[in-house]
């Protein structure tokens, strides 16, 4: 939300200043110029590197297994969505003036929601798939294939590409002054309309994946819980089991850190906006939900750690490039440590044929 006058200075104020939201209230919104473009460049040079090798390094375990093909595709989501933060930053440490054009605000702020939910959903197949291995393993071996996950990774491009679609119409740029602004969600006049748009994205590109995942890993906690017949107590814990616990791990804190507080903020935002609740609860919202919106873009950071701790062949691999490039160092540095010794002992030779000389 737009920064609106109050009204003691609602006269001293042009009509389009006054029409961004149907309220006497004034939100002091200070704060976001230095927490956005901090927090957007920060995500911005840690998610960009760590893509860049995970995408890099994806790219060199080929042939992938179905798990891997998810998290090349998360990878890329993020990675794509990465290369958009230069213009938010920009944006916010401008004091909200957007200098790109209205067509370059909708591809920013529609990138910005289709990493959300693609990376929920990615997230959700690689849950699943785990899952699959954990509890029905004959079934996963047979049944899913590398084939089959590139097919499920299109149709997530495909249908968060159509749900986000409204998204692209919604969104705009309107002048407040001498500014333009970049709204990330769309016009006063039409933000029902859009707080009820989203709220069906929201159920079924968050809702439902959310508690696929629940379940899922309720489900993998029972069995991983469950002592393994033929084995003794201290052999319970294979390998598989390990990196499934790490995946719990990483993908609910992905979800605890980005992707639930977002959720329940924007919806408390977008709600006390349209019931037009008391100033005092409006701001303490509106200031809540703006630190969030940083946090769903944390994810784009955290998602390489899920690669290293439960990706297959991810950590080998990456453990064998670091391994090789060492050898090559040090099998460079070989002959130049070698060098000086020979020259030490060349001169202990001339010294002792000197002193012989003497004598």
């Amino acid at each position: 939300m737009e920064r609106v006058p109050s009204n003691q200075s609602l006269h001293n104020q042009p009509e389009v200043f006054i029409s961004i939201f149907n309220s006497s209230c004034r939100f002091d919104e200070e704060f976001k110029y230095i927490l956005l473009p901090v927090s957007y460049s920060l995500v911005f040079v840690f998610g960009f590197v760590l893509n860049a090798a995970a995408l890099w390094l994806f790219l060199k375990m080929r042939p992938w297994n179905p798990s891997t093909v998810y998290m090349f595709h998360l990878a890329l989501s993020d990675f794509l969505y990465v290369l958009s933060l230069p213009t938010l930053i920009y944006y916010y440490a401008n004091r909200s003036d957007w200098p790109f054009g209205a067509a370059a605000c909708k591809v920013v702020r529609f990138l910005f929601y289709a990493n959300l939910y693609c990376s929920i959903l990615f997230l959700t197949c690689i849950s699943v798939h785990r899952y699959l291995g954990i509890c029905h393993p004959i079934k996963a071996l047979t049944l899913v294939k590398s084939r089959h996950a590139h097919l499920v990774c299109f149709t997530v491009w495909a249908v968060v590409t159509i749900c986000l679609v409204p998204n692209l119409i919604f969104v705009t740029t309107s002048r407040r002054d001498n500014d333009t602004l970049c709204h990330d969600t769309t016009r006063q006049e039409d933000f029902e309309e859009y707080v009820d748009y989203s709220s069906v994205v929201m159920v079924l590109l968050f809702g439902v994946p959310f508690m696929v995942i629940v379940v899922c890993y309720c489900l993998m906690a029972r069995t991983l819980c469950q002592p393994r017949r033929g084995l003794p107590a201290g052999r319970q814990g294979t390998a598989s089991h390990q990196k499934s616990l790490k995946l719990i791990v990483v993908v609910l804190v992905v979800f605890a850190v980005s992707f639930v507080p977002f959720h329940i903020t924007r919806t408390l935002y977008y709600t006390s906006r349209v019931l037009e609740l008391n100033c005092e609860f409006l701001n303490i919202v509106n200031f809540t939900y703006k630190i969030t919106r940083p946090l769903a873009s944390v994810n784009s950071c955290i998602d390489p750690i899920l690669y290293f701790l439960a990706g297959d062949h991810y950590r080998s691999k990456f453990m064998s490039i670091l391994s090789s490039r060492r050898q090559r160092t040090s099998n460079l540095q070989i002959p130049e440590q070698a060098q000086p010794n020979n020259n030490s002992m060349s001169l202990v030779y001339k010294n002792s044929a000197i002193g012989e000389d003497q004598r």
